[in-house]
């Protein structure tokens, strides 16, 4: 395994430790990884996201049309 040394703000270094002391994490390594493995799934759900739109085809709607149909599904939905 790697070890990788950072600097990083007296704030964010008492972030990590609310976080350790919560008990979900044993250590601050062990923070630091989940958030990394939190970021790579995001970027791979975008990254796919991406592709499916790709492969969905152009749409006829104007960007208005988009926004317009958003919103009446979020007031009804």
């Amino acid at each position: 395994m790697a070890t990788l040394n950072i600097s990083i703000p007296d704030e964010m270094r008492s972030w990590i430790d609310a976080q350790v002391e919560s008990g979900r994490f044993s250590n601050a390594s062990d923070y630091i990884r989940d958030l990394i493995c939190h970021n790579q799934s995001e970027k791979d759900v975008i990254r796919m996201a991406l592709v499916e739109g790709e492969l969905s085809g152009e749409s006829k709607l104007t960007v208005l049309d988009i926004i317009s149909k958003s919103k009446k599904l979020n007031v009804n939905g």
